[in-house]
């Protein structure tokens, strides 16, 4: 983590605490583990992600904290919709068996989420925040999500079966 003007800024604004919590979980879902002799590090996310099923929706569960966070701290709709897009991309693609989880070691939803909201908190200017009703909405959404995420992979499962069996 560096020191700019702009890093220094956002702690002495108050965020200092939930920043903390953010950038941690960001770092335990997504690069906690360095592979030894390289730069390349994988987190929770992806591990969690080979338990069939619900692996999935635990790591959507985790990574929509780190959106409900950003919203308690009045990121904007746009960047809250960013954010969304990038679990959504990481929850429906992870559900994939096989590709699914070799994509979850690429995808660092949760970092580029991390990188939004400082962004986000860096710029000066006009801050909208988003609205109660957006933020139910949003959560509304991604339960919605998970519940896909579990009928996904077990309408996939179910037709290869039914394929080998009858095939």
């Amino acid at each position: 983590m560096s020191n700019s003007h702009h890093e220094i800024s956002i702690e002495a604004d108050g965020y200092s605490a939930t920043l903390k919590r953010i950038r941690q979980i960001s770092k335990v879902l997504d690069n906690a583990i360095t592979i030894p002799g390289t730069q390349v590090g994988i987190g929770l996310d992806p591990i969690i992600g080979l338990i069939p099923v619900g692996g999935d929706v635990l790591g959507l569960i985790f990574s929509t904290y780190i959106i409900i966070e950003s919203a308690r701290l009045g990121v904007s709709r746009a960047t809250l919709g960013r954010m969304i897009v990038n679990i959504i991309i990481d929850a429906l693609v992870g559900a994939i068996p096989m590709l699914g989880d070799l994509f979850d070691f690429a995808w660092r939803a949760n970092n580029y989420n991390l990188n939004l909201l400082e962004d986000y908190l860096k710029s000066p200017g006009e801050k909208k925040k988003a609205d109660q009703g957006f933020i139910i909405a949003l959560f509304v959404g991604l339960f919605l999500l998970a519940i896909v995420l579990v009928a996904l992979p077990v309408i996939i499962i179910k037709m290869l079966l039914t394929a080998l069996i009858n095939g």
